[in-house]
């Protein structure tokens, strides 16, 4: 393919983006369903003219971690802390933690008792189909209102972070012993004081550079600091959703002689802009990795009556468990909260992870798409749903 060839395809994918993101909003379908189907379509169109394109794992995997840390960034640049929010953010990270133990715990003894397979090894395997892909939720929620909104937003936010702590912790070696809660517990406390004064760090920088060119450096900065701990096996996603709320509520945390060194005024003038090259950034990332993930799917391996059992019967474990807790523990609304829990580029991401050893040969990329691909479904059930409740006011 000649270079004008491929920047045709790349532009051709970002109009075909927006074009879905305008149709989700009228239609409710899932802009991310609609870029992943034409992943498939485009290659099932490139298998039948003989086109061969290797896309490497890696690539997947680099398009989703920027993609990840870009979408979570945007949700907390999004997201305003106050008093009167407090319960609502305890209720959404109880939801997160409990149904996302739950769910893995559930889907790990279903593995275990069918395939004979040591119970660590199917929970490591469990945990990504139990996690709510931020990626996939927070854009698809952008029609709904109010608290609404905000719950799936921390929500998802949550079982990210959670997502990842969880399937680190089930990566130990020591698992299911007591020194793991010990280890486990050292790196949150680690994790929680790299956050903050990374935080600070770039806060700073955000305040004091005068040059143009300056949110794309914090970005890489963020991503810098997200590698590195990531390589230290810490739960790094922390240290994005502290940015973003930092930044956004600066004024909640720069008090007293913190003020000498941070200004607060001044950064509300630069977080529009972060916000919106955060937004642009996430909407570019997102396009490309899941139209790469759809064309790395084949669709002659999907069609298997076994395989879409296996995926039915997950996502029906998956919502059983999320409406027992909605309806009987967390009493609270069902529609659209039920339906919209859609497994996405996390989901990918800590699949691509799974050491060797732990690897499952009955829980391939196939699963993974049938349960992305169903939650998704159910996602735009629950949002047709959520249309047709009143407004404030038409009471």
């Amino acid at each position: 393919m000649g270079s004008y060839s491929i920047l045709i395809g790349l532009s051709l994918a970002v109009i075909l983006s927006y074009l879905f993101d305008l149709a989700a909003r009228a239609t409710k379908v899932p802009s991310v369903l609609m870029l992943l189907l034409t992943g498939i379509a485009l290659r099932q169109a490139a298998d039948y003219t003989d086109f061969v394109l290797q896309i490497p794992k890696v690539v997947l995997e680099i398009f989703g971690i920027i993609g990840l840390i870009m979408i979570v960034l945007e949700g907390a640049l999004d997201l305003k802390i106050s008093r009167d929010k407090a319960p609502l953010i305890r209720r959404s990270f109880l939801a997160a933690a409990l149904i996302l133990v739950v769910q893995a715990v559930v889907i790990a003894m279903i593995l275990h008792f069918w395939l004979r397979v040591n119970f660590q090894s199917c929970l490591v395997n469990a945990i990504p189909l139990a996690v709510i892909s931020s990626a996939i939720a927070i854009p698809s929620v952008a029609g709904l209102w109010g608290e609404k909104q905000e719950f799936i937003i921390y929500e998802s936010t949550f079982s990210d972070i959670l997502g990842i702590m969880f399937f680190n912790f089930a990566l130990q070696d020591n698992f299911a012993q007591g020194m793991s809660v010990v280890t486990f517990g050292r790196d949150v406390v680690a994790v929680v004081i790299v956050a903050v004064l990374s935080t600070m760090a770039l806060i700073f920088l955000l305040d004091r550079i005068r040059l143009h060119v300056k949110f794309f450096l914090i970005l890489a900065f963020l991503i810098l600091l997200y590698s590195v701990a990531k390589k230290l096996h810490l739960s790094s996603l922390v240290l994005v959703l502290v940015f973003g709320l930092a930044v956004n509520n600066a004024e909640h945390f720069l008090k007293g002689r913190l003020r000498r060194w941070f200004r607060p005024e001044r950064l509300q003038e630069e977080v529009h802009q972060l916000r919106s090259i955060t937004a642009e950034s996430a909407f570019l990332i997102r396009t490309f990795f899941f139209l790469l993930f759809g064309f790395s799917i084949t669709l002659s391996s999907l069609l298997s009556a076994q395989l879409l059992l296996q995926g039915v019967l997950i996502v029906a474990a998956l919502t059983a468990i999320r409406y027992f807790y909605l309806r009987y523990i967390a009493r609270t609304d069902l529609i659209p909260e039920l339906f919209i829990a859609p497994k996405g580029l996390i989901t990918v991401l800590l699949f691509y992870s799974i050491p060797q050893r732990h690897l499952i040969g009955e829980v391939s990329e196939n699963i993974l798409f049938v349960v992305i691909l169903l939650t998704g479904t159910l996602m735009m059930v629950g949002l047709l749903l959520s249309r047709q409740e009143p407004e404030i006011g038409e009471y």
